[in-house]
């Protein structure tokens, strides 16, 4: 979701609503309202201080001694209690930040997991890019820009209404003469910081505006950059083995290129921003002496009121600039609320297709899986193939066979319930113990356990059951490396990958077991061993397996052959 002209405070609302109506609202609506209050206070002792040039510096004019004193002895006073309660408000506006970002991220990872929308964003749209940056960097950034923004907007809001008057008062009427008439201003200093600030806004918003776009984009390349390269390292065997070094190179460059690119138009930006923002500043460091000036040389002023009213117009000048002091910052929440709204979007897509899917599957008390008027599909509609009256028994062995490409993942992946594409019924029987088996498996990273006893932990068996499921699996060598934590995606090659995920269904003794072309990396004469001990060891349990080698016939008692070719494509029962 790119950002867009104007900004959806709809959308921004649907960010921050939930934790601020959860079961944390009122913790972390005290520690708000703690830190209002101490924003307040900084505002108040800010008047304060203003109060104290006057007395300060009519001391030094006076060359009073004993005023002078008076006035260090103050100021060190204020100083501290300002240093004590800016300190306290720094620490808890970050463990109010800390505890809503905890918060935000147990919810995004909630929606990301529970309703598989990282398996299904992929397929449904293209608002889930780099969704790790979104949960771990945009989140982060989202609480710190709008607590950070939203306090700061208070403060500057607070500190107007505190010296706008006070600004009014000394400031004093301004009296000139215009096309012969007499013309009075009062409080001129005060429309004049306005008018001040009301220019500066405009041409900050009208340089800076374009950096909402460029952050958002630098963001996502960076992130692609990244993603890239972690990529590499995930498949850095097969690049190796083809010697595909200057091609990885080429595309990282690429991306990098984009990096750069735009990276640079940042830079051009932001150059801009800050020689106009500067310039506004330094200005606005002279405008009120220059304007007062006269008032203090004719001698109607001291010099403690002109220290007093600069500071004044300084502190006005400021809550009116705060667009401009924050322009940047902005521009950066500008893009987090956008990117995390399309997150959020493309998640809530995934969850409504995966609502909306009519193929329905149903556990009832039976010793069979059914497939009834099935029709297999695709994302955008098309239709793989019909399965009518499908069966599966238990204790069955059943090989899915097919053409390459014809659909026979996508109808494990029915059965497991996360493909929404397609109609139809799939009638289960109430068991947890379903164990699916992909040609490439998962291996978290951790230790060796992990790996093996993934999804469960590894407490939930012993140890002995672990070596042994391990030598079943013709794993022995790895049985006294339970313990060590490495890279195992990396480490082990892909035939003991799938032997360690052969280990998990010895482990687990499930009584349906799918497997996906689950042996294709292994020998023939120890894909048989294998397939073999699953049949002593699971004697009970339904067997289904895609495959394209001609001797998993031998395992097998009968065959569903998808016939790609069958006007419409049809999945049906047949002799293996």
């Amino acid at each position: 979701m790119a950002p867009t002209g104007r900004f959806d405070w709809r959308a921004f609302w649907a960010l921050c609503k939930p934790y601020w109506t959860s079961e944390d609202r009122w913790k972390a609506s005290g520690l708000l309202a703690a830190v209002i209050v101490l924003n307040l206070g900084q505002v108040y002792l800010n008047v304060l201080f203003t109060d104290w040039n006057k007395t300060f510096y009519d001391a030094l004019q006076d060359k009073n001694w004993d005023d002078f004193v008076g006035a260090l002895a103050y100021f060190a006073v204020l100083s501290a209690i300002f240093i004590v309660v800016a300190v306290v408000t720094i620490y808890l506006q970050q463990l109010l930040q800390i505890r809503w970002r905890s918060w935000l991220t147990d919810r995004y990872l909630t929606g990301w997991l529970g309703s598989r929308s990282y398996y299904l964003t992929p397929l449904v749209g293209d608002g889930n890019d780099n969704p790790d940056q979104r949960i771990a960097e945009d989140l982060r950034q989202f609480v710190s820009l709008t607590l950070t923004l939203s306090l700061g907007l208070l403060s500057a809001i607070v500190s107007l209404a505190s010296f706008a008057t006070l600004l009014w008062v000394l400031s004093g009427p301004l009296d000139f003469t215009a096309f012969g008439f007499e013309i009075t201003v009062p409080g001129y200093l005060m429309w004049a910081a306005i008018l001040y600030a009301m220019l500066g806004t405009w041409l900050i918003h009208l340089i800076g505006r374009p950096l909402i776009r460029l952050n958002f984009m630098q963001e996502r390349y960076e992130a692609d950059f990244r993603f890239g390269m972690a990529r590499l390292r995930e498949y850095a065997e097969a690049v190796a083995l083809s010697a595909g070094e200057p091609r990885e190179h080429a595309g990282l460059m690429q991306r990098f290129g984009n990096v750069i690119r735009n990276y640079h138009a940042l830079m051009v930006r932001q150059l801009q921003l800050g020689l106009a923002r500067v310039s506004y500043n330094q200005a606005a460091v002279i405008f009120p002496f220059a304007v007062v000036s006269p008032a203090y040389f004719s001698g109607r002023m001291q010099l403690g009121d002109v220290m007093q009213t600069a500071s004044a117009f300084d502190q006005v000048r400021q809550a009116l600039s705060y667009i401009i002091d924050s322009y940047t910052s902005i521009a950066d929440w500008r893009a987090v609320c956008d990117r995390l709204t399309g997150f959020r979007l493309a998640v809530a897509a995934a969850e409504a297709r995966m609502a909306e899917s009519m193929v329905t599957r149903e556990s009832e008390p039976r010793s069979d899986l059914t497939v009834e008027s099935l029709d297999v599909g695709l994302p955008d509609g098309r239709v793989l193939y019909q399965a009518r009256d499908v069966h599966l028994a238990a204790g069955e062995r059943v090989l899915v066979r097919g053409p390459s490409g014809s659909g026979k993942s996508t109808l494990f992946r029915v059965l497991a319930g996360i493909w929404p594409f397609g109609q139809g019924k799939v009638r289960l029987p109430q068991t947890e113990r379903v164990m699916f088996l992909p040609q490439r498996p998962y291996l978290p990273l951790g230790t060796l356990e992990d790996a093996l006893c993934y999804p469960d932990a590894p407490t939930a068996f012993d140890d002995a059951a672990k070596e042994e499921a391990l030598r079943a699996a013709e794993l022995a060598p790895l049985a006294d490396r339970l313990k060590e934590e490495r890279p195992w995606a990396q480490t082990l090659s892909p035939g003991e990958q799938q032997r360690l995920a052969l280990a998990r269904a010895f482990l687990r003794r499930p009584e349906w077991l799918f497997l996906d072309e689950a042996t294709s990396a292994l020998d023939e004469a120890t894909e048989r061993r294998l397939y073999e001990r699953l049949r002593e060891r699971l004697p009970q349990a339904m067997i289904a397996s895609i495959g394209h080698r001609p001797t998993l016939a031998t395992f097998h008692q009968r065959a569903l052959e998808v016939h790609p070719e069958a006007t419409p494509p049809q999945l049906v029962a047949s002799a293996v």
